[in-house]
């Protein structure tokens, strides 16, 4: 579903009538579909261990899909699971509307039905607006696409690795823990 407006405050956004994952794209509201159980529980695992060691070594915050950060052409991009230096954070907190900055991490998590290709414009907006890292996951081929600005793209399988790199220092999962 798409509404056109040109301009959404957060008060607006904030009190949207649905629940779920929305984003504004070129001034126009855009509200997802309900994600499968497959694309969440695959964000679950991510979060569960993300979470706890952003939190022990103080690094930042993790959010889950519905977060929303506001780019500067006014845009809300809404990543599946995302993290923010603390450093970033008004008074290292979360801010209670949108982030007005870009995360340093931004994951997403294909649907059954989309391919890495369908993300390419909206991973090169990230990596423009100052995200830097990018990790698109694919359950369905058991795959973590990384990007970095400048660099070329890197496919993890089930048997690599996925690295927090400077982003998340010392993060390291083992792929296939992210579809046990």
């Amino acid at each position: 579903m798409t509404v056109a407006k040109k301009v959404w405050t957060d008060e607006e956004l904030l009190r949207l009538p649905c629940e779920g994952k929305a984003e504004v794209i070129g001034g126009k509201l855009r509200v997802m579909p309900p994600a499968g159980l497959e694309q969440e529980e695959v964000g679950a695992a991510l979060v569960a261990f993300l979470r706890p060691y952003v939190r022990q070594h103080g690094l930042g915050r993790v959010y889950m899909s519905q977060a929303g950060f506001r780019m500067p052409n006014g845009d809300i991009r809404s990543p599946d699971v995302s993290f923010v230096r603390t450093e970033k954070l008004p008074a290292g907190r979360s801010p209670k509307k949108f982030g007005a900055f870009p995360p340093d991490l931004a994951v997403e998590i294909l649907a059954p039905d989309e391919k890495v290709e369908d993300y390419a414009a909206k991973v090169q907006e990230y990596l423009d607006w100052g995200v830097t890292l990018v990790w698109v996951i694919d359950p369905e081929r058991r795959e973590v696409w990384v990007y970095r600005k400048g660099r070329e793209a890197q496919r993890l399988t089930d048997t690599d690795v996925l690295d927090g790199e400077e982003v998340i220092a010392g993060f390291r999962l083992p792929v296939h823990a992210l579809f046990e």
